[in-house]
């Protein structure tokens, strides 16, 4: 593959004092990587030296392919504590990656983990990242995340809420619009026609309305208007063997309830591969499904497989996307518009 064929990719440096930065020098030194796209670094250039450093690298990127934020003095930084300096340095990467690919400057972006707790220490409204998207894309658009493992996909319904919201959170009209957008977001991704497996949020399904009505007076009735445009969905199935269904090659994509019913079921299948997809917008934006591992940061054992496959994932679907491809002038344009962006602009 030529370099002007590979696409660009704005990898946002995470939270410094987990295992981001060692993660995000691994991934950038993997041949394979490499080879897959161009990166435009984001974040303080001294933490990603730091990071090379902790994974025994020597790392070299060009100075017009970093984009320098000089927002954290590595001496500052506690490892394995969460603070409000590494929260807004996350904040502010992360946002100036999402305004470059806005720009038209990189065609995906990637981040390397975050730590909720430090975000919202920085920006106390803070919720997750799609809101934070909303914010600084400046759009309603409701974007979704995704966890993908390989070949098997799984969709949320509901994502970063308490889990005694849940259940009031699910309607006929939330479900049926999330089917929806599991499957143009897959087809988008190339993946055909999906089968969509939807999980039940009750055990056994509700067991005929002895465990909860929801499965059959709002679930069910959604999956079947989804059935009727013609999307290839069933359910909703029981969560404690849907996931095996689904890991057996039965379906390509679970569409879970809440968040911890599909993340426990990926995070047991496959913790160390897992990627974090974030679609819904014009561009993809995808990270390793794991955390910070603060326990273990600094050490130079943080296994970069996860991030690695999100790389590679993001590459894969902005080639797939059918959109043209960053090029030089847009790239060196879009970095240009950036220059006098502050830190501020993302963490007030």
């Amino acid at each position: 593959m030529t370099a002007d064929s590979r696409p660009t990719l704005a990898l946002a440096l995470g939270d410094a004092a987990g295992i981001g930065p060692e993660l995000a020098a691994k991934a950038l030194a993997d041949e394979e990587v490499q080879q897959a796209a161009r990166f435009v670094v984001i974040g303080d250039r001294r933490l990603l030296e730091l990071g090379a450093e902790q994974a025994g690298l020597k790392l070299e990127i060009e100075e017009d392919w970093f984009v320098e934020r000089n927002n954290l003095d590595p001496d500052t930084v506690t490892l394995g504590e969460a603070s409000e300096a590494t929260g807004a340095a996350a904040l502010d990467n992360f946002g100036a990656a999402l305004t470059l690919c806005h720009l038209g400057g990189a065609d995906a972006t990637c981040f390397t983990p975050f730590n909720k707790h430090a975000m919202r220490l920085a920006r106390p409204g803070y919720v997750d990242e799609i809101g934070f998207i909303q914010a600084v894309l400046n759009t309603e658009a409701d974007g979704a995340e995704f966890n993908v493992l390989d070949e098997l996909w799984n969709a949320r319904v509901t994502s970063h809420v308490p889990l005694s919201e849940v259940a009031g959170m699910i309607t006929t009209d939330r479900v049926l619009e999330r089917i929806k957008l599991t499957d143009a977001t897959m087809q988008g991704a190339g993946q055909g026609r999906p089968r969509i497996a939807v999980a039940a949020l009750n055990p056994h399904a509700g067991d005929g309305g002895n465990f909860g009505p929801e499965d059959d007076e709002i679930i069910a009735p959604a999956v079947q208007a989804a059935q009727k445009h013609q999307i290839n969905v069933s359910g909703p199935w029981p969560s404690d063997t849907v996931y095996l269904r689904a890991h057996k090659g039965e379906f390509d994509v679970v569409l879970s309830m809440y968040h911890d019913q599909g993340q426990i079921a990926m995070k047991l299948i496959g913790f160390d591969r897992g990627v974090t997809l974030i679609g819904g917008y014009p561009f993809w934006i995808a990270t390793p499904a794991h955390g910070t591992a603060y326990d273990i940061a600094g050490q130079g054992t943080a296994n970069p497989q996860a991030t690695k496959n999100a790389l590679l994932l993001a590459a894969k679907l902005a080639r797939a996307s059918g959109a043209p491809l960053a090029g030089e002038a847009a790239r060196r344009s879009a970095l240009e518009a950036m220059l006098d962006t502050p830190a501020a602009q993302y963490t007030n």
